[in-house]
């Protein structure tokens, strides 16, 4: 008879569980990077769909940074941004900002799929 537990197959719903788990749970707080308390994720909202991205202003804030207290709303529209938008150039045809690149590298760091942004340059 065996007695170890069952394991269930991870599904995509559970990978989303995961996901959400770790944004709002394990979001590392970048204030040692020089972010900004209140930095918020410019997602183009005039451009739904962007042929190209727009630098980002501030530093992520403790909106996308602050652990359970991180709000999930905010995570996941940058989450989304990056995902449909991350590898198109930038309008001004510069290469990323360090901000853009804090940016980048959050969504790295809750889980985002790297394929999915540009590399730094």
């Amino acid at each position: 008879m065996n007695t170890r537990p069952h394991r269930r197959p991870i599904t995509v719903t559970t990978r989303r569980a995961h996901l959400l788990c770790l944004v709002l749970l394990a979001a590392v707080p970048l204030a040692a990077c020089g972010a900004e308390p209140n930095g918020s994720f410019d997602a183009q909202p005039g451009t739904p769909s962007p042929s190209c991205l727009q630098h980002q202003s501030q530093d992520p804030g403790t909106e996308y940074t602050g652990r359970e207290n991180s709000d999930p709303r905010a995570v996941l529209e940058m989450m989304r941004f990056y995902t449909a938008n991350g590898t198109r150039t930038y309008c001004d045809g510069r290469p990323p900002t360090d901000t853009d690149r804090r940016w980048t590298e959050l969504y790295a760091e809750l889980g985002g799929d790297t394929s999915r942004v540009s590399p730094p340059k």
